[in-house]
């Protein structure tokens, strides 16, 4: 799938730390309970670590208790791409940014309590959070 941001691995390298690059562009997943924005409460926006494409409103972020943000829906349904992940031995829904094919997360159907009944289980490294101004 062609993405309208499409650079080389070389260019992401470059411009990603080596974590983020592991995490955003090699399907890396970050320890539980590590990430910094996994107990982040502020209202504001998260976006996208490689591309800054907006991705999730903290309005929509819940405790799931995984060890990693969790959101019961994306921004908007086209800012997500969803892909099948049967890596590690069973069969996930893997998250990317639709804008720039960088691995986000994965997505369950155990979002208990919240509107839709998933759970985008998203690594803290693979977004930036930007509060709101009020």
């Amino acid at each position: 799938m062609p993405y309208s941001v499409d650079k080389t691995e070389d260019e992401w390298r470059k411009e990603l730390g080596e974590e983020q690059y592991a995490v955003l562009r090699q399907a890396a997943t970050e320890r539980a309970w590590t990430g910094e924005l996994l107990d982040e409460e502020r209202a504001g926006l998260y976006t996208c670590g490689a591309c800054g494409a907006e991705l999730f409103k903290s309005g929509t972020k819940f405790d799931s208790g995984c060890g990693w943000p969790s959101f019961y829906e994306s921004i908007r349904p086209d800012a997500v791409e969803l892909l099948e992940d049967d890596s590690l031995g069973m069969v996930r829904t893997e998250v990317r940014c639709a804008t720039c094919g960088s691995h986000l997360g994965h997505v369950f159907p155990d979002g208990f309590g919240t509107p839709t009944g998933d759970r985008y289980c998203m690594n803290s490294i693979a977004l930036n959070f930007t509060p709101d101004e009020s």
